[in-house]
Parts: C-alpha cells; structure tokens; sequence
C-alpha cells in the first residue's frame, strides 16, 4: 500500500479513536449513576482511570511499535478494543452488582469499577495514536510535524466525540445504544482493515467473532423488560413498579441515578407515597395563610401535585434542571398542566440569583445522587438568598439524608449551622426515627430542616392530627465544633456525603 494511502487511513482511525475515547468516558458516567451517583468521586475516577489507562496505551503501542508495524495488527489493536467495550455493554451491571457487594469503601468502589469497565478498552484505543505514528513515519526531519498533526487530529476527534455524545448522542438514543454502535464501529473498522489486507484467515475469524457479538447483544437488548431505562440530558432514569413497604399499596418508582427521587400509587393518585414529603404540610403550621410557594427540584412533581390537591386558592412555582424529568413526570406520573403551577428548567442556585418574586414558603428537595445534595444549594449563600426571596413571615422547608450517628452527621451538623448563621430559627424534625436505639442512631433517615423568617417563637401543637404528629418528631441538635458553615468558597459536601457511606457500609 503507498505511503499517501497509509497515512489517510492512520489518520481517520486516528480521529476516531479519540472521539471514541471520550465517548466511552462520557457513557461511564450513565453506566455508574445508578449505582454510585454522579458525584465528583464518580467523575474523579473517570477521568483519573483513563487518563491512567491512557498514558499506559501511549506507551504500549509505542513499544509495539518497535517489534511490528503493519496494518493487520492495528486493526487487531482495534478489534480487542471494540471487543472489550462489547464486555462493559453486556456485563457492567453484573460488575458493579459484585463491586458493591463485595467492597465497602466507597471511594474504592468507583475506582475499581472504572479499572475493570474502562480500562482494558481505553488501553486499547490509546495504542493507536503511536503504532499508527509510526506506520506513516518516513522522515526524521518532518517527523514532528507528523506528530504534532496527528496529535491535533485526536484531540479534534476527542472534542468532536465529547460534544456530539454529550449534546447528541446520549440524550437522544440513551447510553446503551451509544455504547453499543461504538464497539460495533471499532468492530467493523478493525474487518475493513483486515480486509484491505487480504488476509482471508483474520477476514473470517473476525467476521465470526463479531456476527455473534451483534446477534448476542439484540437478542439480549430485546428481551421485554418490567422497567422503562432513559437517558436524559442531565441523568440516568429508572422508571419501575413495586409495593410499598408501610401501606401494602402498589407504587411506581422514578429512580435517578442512584436516588429514590419520587414515586407515586398507581391503585389511586391520591396521597403522597413518601412520608418525608408530608411533612412539608407543616407549611400549613408555620405559614397559615401561605398563597406563594417555590418548590426546588421538581423530579416526578409528587408535592406539587399534592400541594395544588390542597390548597387551591395558593400557587407553587417548581425549579427543575432536567426536561427531561418533567417530560417524564407528564408521561408516566400524571403531571399535567395547571394555571397555579409554573415550571422552570434551570440549576437551583442561578434561579435563587435572580429571582426578584417573593413567596411565603420554599421547598428545598434537590439531590444529584443518594446522599448529595448539589453543594451550590448548601452554603451560606444559598441559604442567604432564600432568605431574601422570602416574605417577612415565610419559611424554608428542606428535605436532609443523614443519621444521627456523630461519625456520620457531620453534614447534617454543617448545615443546621450554615442556616442558624442566616434565619433567626432554625428547627430539625426527624421523619422515621425521633427517638432511636443505638443501632437506629446508624441508619440513614429523612430530616426536615425549617427557617424561619420570622422572630416570633411558634407553637410546637396543633389541633389537626397529622400535623400535631409531625410536630412531635422535633428533635435538638446541637452542631458542635467540628461542624463548619458551608460557603462557595468551600463546601466539602460529596465528601462528608462518601465518608458517611463508607462508614454505614462497613458497619453493616
């Protein structure tokens, strides 16, 4: 094959490899939301690992490249890497079941999981930017511009993939399609370069391998699935039925990444299937009269459709980030419109920045994986400008996940903190356990944070039984030393969030 021939193949596998690279690290982050989150330990590990993975490819294929240069083995180079992103395609969720089970740490457990499901293959696809530098080598004294052009094509490529997976790709055809139709395009570039080598041996070997692959992969795609899997532009979504543990009464679930997000009783859309969402009718204790309500993160839209049941002369306004959740919460949890509910899509935080209207309550319930609230939403910052959007008599309300054990509530702690240092009071309910044994004191539960704008002491009683029972789980937390008030400057709150869950899981 001519030189000019062999260098306009190096360079398309070139570019590709480095789109494909970057696809392959924006998936993992899909493939390891429902059972990690997506927190900045998940991302931490991604990019650490392949970056990793990476530097140990360039190397490899440059000693490769010593030994053996020629087209037949690149395109082998290739075949495993497509053959090993076929292996996390079918098998990461049997991975990551065992990864969970069987390591405590939660830092450990994302690290691990990005080494086994992402670096074989990103090894692989490293190796090809070197061994195909050397294949069109033909001058010492242009080789570095050769180099350096080649470089500027993978890194396009790289670029290219990130947009076109992250803006394209993944939220219109979900990450397993994506992941799928990468590995098969590795499979067939690998056959083409086998081909336009004429080796009839590795054209039917390869052939094989991968007929079976793609039949093996549809077959298991089709099989009908008792759960609806989305992708959407800013999460990993699992819709799916079940029973309720407390009332018997048959349930869907919303999952989002790795979060119980919302759910809802199919029998009869009538009540509020989560009981830590009830206590945000205490609205009703501390805000009588309330008209003007914001609710942040809307998921599956359980409260305010609750809340408009409810109240019908007062009005709620919803910041949700994700469409694509609304989209959902429209389809399959029987959000529908109404003239006293407004919707925003965008971050929490930059609504709070420039809203001018005032409420007289506001719902805070936003969590980007199980134990993380977004840490822009916590600080003191934050807490400042709900302050400020709200009426002189309003009320926060916050929905926390914490324990009550003192080596893992050092969030919870920070928090109280972060909003005694804005609001005047500041009164903590616990949902499931306000009294707990030593092993209960262990276990995560629900927590309602409430402000209060307002200076004048409330009543803890009420006539109206529900309330009167919610009232009655108040509990005195004292924040102590070691708790800190969270700002933007720093808010370490992914990492008392991991430290929690590492220490739970190793207690049990």
């Amino acid at each position: 094959m001519s030189n000019p021939i062999l260098k306009y193949i190096a360079g398309i596998v070139i570019f590709l490899c480095g789109a494909f690279i970057m696809i392959f690290e924006i998936l993992g982050s899909r493939i390891l939301g429902p059972y990690f989150g997506t927190s900045i330990f998940v991302w931490t590990s991604l990019i650490g690992i392949i970056m990793g993975s990476l530097s140990i490819g360039y190397w490899l294929g440059g000693r490769i490249s010593k030994i053996r240069n020629d087209l037949l083995l690149l395109a082998w180079i290739l075949f495993v890497a497509g053959l090993l992103m076929f292996a996390t395609s079918l098998g990461h969720d049997y991975v990551l079941r065992r990864i969970v089970k069987y390591i405590s740490d939660f830092r450990w457990r994302t690290v691990i999981a990005v080494m086994v499901l992402f670096g074989p293959a990103s090894i692989c696809l490293a190796m090809v930017l070197p061994y195909a530098a050397k294949m069109v080598m033909n001058n010492i004294r242009t080789s570095g511009s050769a180099i350096g052009n080649l470089y500027a094509l993978s890194t396009l490529g790289s670029i290219m993939g990130t947009f076109a997976a992250g803006f394209l790709m993944v939220p219109a055809f979900g990450f397993a399609v994506v992941l799928f139709a990468t590995s098969a395009s590795l499979l067939i570039i690998a056959l083409a370069l086998i081909v336009v080598e004429k080796k009839p041996l590795p054209i039917i070997t390869g052939f094989a391998i991968s007929s079976v692959l793609i039949v093996f992969w549809f077959v298991l795609t089709k099989k009908p699935l008792d759960y609806i899997d989305v992708d959407t532009q800013y999460n990993r979504v699992i819709i799916y039925n079940t029973t309720d543990n407390m009332t018997g009464r048959p349930v869907k679930i919303l999952k989002v990444n790795d979060e119980k997000s919302s759910a809802m009783f199919t029998d009869a859309d009538n009540d509020l299937a989560f009981e830590v969402l009830k206590y945000y009718r205490l609205v009703e204790h501390f805000n009588p009269g309330f008209r003007s309500s914001l609710m942040i993160g809307g998921s599956g839209y359980a409260f305010p459709k609750d809340y408009l049941r409810r109240y019908n002369e007062a009005a709620i306004d919803v910041v949700e980030i994700d469409p694509g959740l609304t989209k959902l919460a429209r389809q399959y949890f029987n959000l529908t419109d109404n003239p006293r509910l407004t919707i925003f899509h965008e971050d929490g935080r930059t609504f709070l920045n420039h809203s001018v209207k005032k409420y007289d309550a506001v719902f805070m319930d936003a969590y980007k994986s199980m134990l993380t609230i977004p840490y822009q939403l916590t600080t003191r910052e934050a807490v400042q400008k709900i302050f400020d959007i709200l009426n002189e008599k309003g009320a926060v309300y916050a929905n926390i996940i914490s324990s009550l054990d003192q080596n893992n509530d050092l969030f919870l702690r920070s928090e109280i903190a972060t909003y005694q240092s804005v609001f005047p009071q500041v009164y903590l309910f616990a949902v499931q356990y306000p009294e707990p044994s030593e092993i209960e004191k262990q276990y995560f539960q629900n927590f309602l944070l409430v402000g209060l704008k307002s200076q004048i002491k409330p009543e803890f009683t009420s006539d109206n039984e529900e309330l009167n029972r919610f009232l009655n789980h108040l509990i005195s937390i004292d924040p102590g030393s070691e708790a800190i008030v969270l700002t933007d400057e720093y808010a370490p709150v992914e990492f008392y969030a991991s430290k929690a869950l590492s220490r739970f899981t190793r207690q049990k």
